[in-house]
């Protein structure tokens, strides 16, 4: 019992820190709506923040999983903390020479200010720098530790952020002999920002330094070699990952819609991110469940239970979030030039909810360690994320971006379901999940796309009230048997 109960009590820490930085990024996005002079802004920086992502993978190029798979299987422990390390280090410094010396190169082809690219190298350099240290933690069972690390990055990046752009320039207007006055850019947002973030990044580097002074620096080049081989896979599949992600950003940027687009999708899009907070959350918890289970009797069929349950809240979730999607906005985006992007929202709520399906159905290559598979299902998700986005851009802008990723992200659950049945079957209650995803998908439609229903609350109401009275009906058994054993 006490296994499960620290295995337990790691989990919600690890989720905590996985998912507290997510709802501080939802903090972040009404700031930067409310303090970013326009439109184009924001444009700007969701296009770089792209870029960032697409820079950790390759900056990480899949040495965090090598390391945890060596970490466990190798004797000298010592080892493979030295030798990846010692990596990651120096392509780490590599990047920040070759980076600094050909900025102006990228710029030039990227577009983006010079001084944006150097904030970003430096960025990416940091929390490069960062990933073994808190790989370390993770390994020697450090959670507490783990969690106030990562939660104070995010706290600093979001503090300093709204000193920047909401105090600062008070301070300045109050008192403008005052030493705020020495520090403050006047039309510096977007720079601020990205201090904002090297600032948090370098505190996390400067906390986790003693992982660096603490190591042998011995280097094992055949141990490098092995990490290397088993990596390497896990970078494509990264890739193939943020493609779907955030790939629309940039590819809207290079098909030269005007910025002021891009920042109105990027902004209302948070919205559509309620439900990646449900799916980080449940993934946290319930692998170390799926795995645990693997050998027991019947575990398909508690498989197969879980996955309905998980569709049955997602779904109430996904349409709660969609019926109060004009509600949300005045929270989460609260200025009203943005909200014409509205409209790509139930889209990515439910490309979203369809990705947590997916990972719900791709436990069973996890469960016969063929993890490959999951490599190529998210290259095909990414190939059509590609092939959409570059045929539906030039006569539809991101709505266009939007309809690319629900497609990808539903065509990665069929084919997870169909490859699935083959290798490992499992009985989902097809009928039943195809029928609250089917409803879900209805109710959403009527609520947010029929004109005279969008402001009419009353009747989203209803249409909720009859969704959880569908679910009822259809579970009414298993709720009553749970009813009479609270009641024993």
């Amino acid at each position: 019992m006490s296994l499960y109960k620290n295995l337990f009590k790691q989990t919600l820490i690890y989720g905590l820190a996985t998912v507290i930085p997510r709802l501080i990024s939802f903090v972040l996005n009404p700031i930067y709506v409310l303090y970013l002079p326009d439109k184009s802004n924001m444009g700007e920086v969701s296009v770089i923040f792209a870029y960032l992502v697409f820079f950790n993978v390759a900056l990480s190029y899949g040495m965090e999983t090598s390391f945890f798979r060596f970490y466990n299987s190798e004797d000298n422990k010592k080892n493979v903390v030295s030798t990846s390390t010692i990596s990651l280090f120096w392509s780490s410094l590599g990047f920040l020479v070759l980076g600094l010396l050909f900025r102006n190169n990228i710029a030039n082809w990227s577009g983006i200010k010079v001084e944006y690219i150097t904030y970003t190298i430096w960025i990416l350099t940091l929390d490069a720098l960062a990933i073994i240290p808190f790989s370390k933690l993770r390994a020697e069972r450090k959670p507490i530790k783990y969690a106030v690390i990562k939660i104070g990055n995010v706290s600093i990046s979001l503090l300093l952020t709204l000193f920047f752009l909401a105090i600062l320039p008070k301070l300045v207007a109050n008192n403008p002999d005052s030493i705020f006055s020495m520090i403050y850019v006047r039309d510096y947002q977007i720079g601020y920002i990205f201090i904002s973030f090297i600032a948090a990044s370098l505190v996390t580097f400067l906390v986790l330094i003693p992982n660096y002074t603490s190591i042998s620096w011995n280097f094992d080049k055949a141990l490098w070699k092995k990490m290397m081989t088993y990596g390497l896979p896990i970078l494509f599949a990264g890739i193939a990952f943020a493609i779907n992600e955030h790939f629309d950003k940039i590819l809207l940027d290079w098909m030269h819609i005007p910025l002021s687009e891009i920042g109105a999708y990027a902004a209302c899009y948070k919205i559509g991110m309620f439900m990646v907070l449900f799916r980080t959350a449940y993934t946290l918890g319930i692998e170390p469940f799926f795995f645990s289970h693997a050998s027991t009797e019947n575990a398909q069929q508690t498989y197969a239970t879980i996955t309905k349950y998980f569709v049955i809240f997602g779904s109430f979730i996904c349409l709660f979030v969609i019926v109060f999607a004009d509600l949300w906005k005045q929270v989460l985006v609260p200025n009203d030039a943005y909200w014409d992007a509205m409209k790509v929202v139930p889209l990515i709520v439910l490309a979203n909810f369809f990705l947590g399906i997916y990972t719900n159905l791709s436990v069973w290559y996890k469960l016969i360690d063929k993890t490959r598979i999951g490599a190529y299902i998210s290259l095909i998700g990414a190939a059509i994320t590609l092939i959409l986005n570059w045929l539906l851009i030039p006569t539809m802008s991101y709505y266009g971006s939007a309809i690319a990723t629900i497609a990808a992200y539903g065509s990665m659950m069929i084919i997870s379901y169909k490859w699935g049945q083959y290798h490992y079957p499992i009985p989902y209650d097809f009928n039943k999940i195809f029928s609250y995803l089917g409803l879900t998908i209805l109710f959403s439609a009527i609520s947010f796309y029929i004109p005279y229903l969008r402001e009419n609350y009353p009747v989203k109401i209803v249409l909720l009230a009859l969704f959880l009275y569908f679910i009822y009906f259809s579970e009414k058994e298993t709720l009553l048997r749970i009813i009479k054993r609270k009641a024993k």
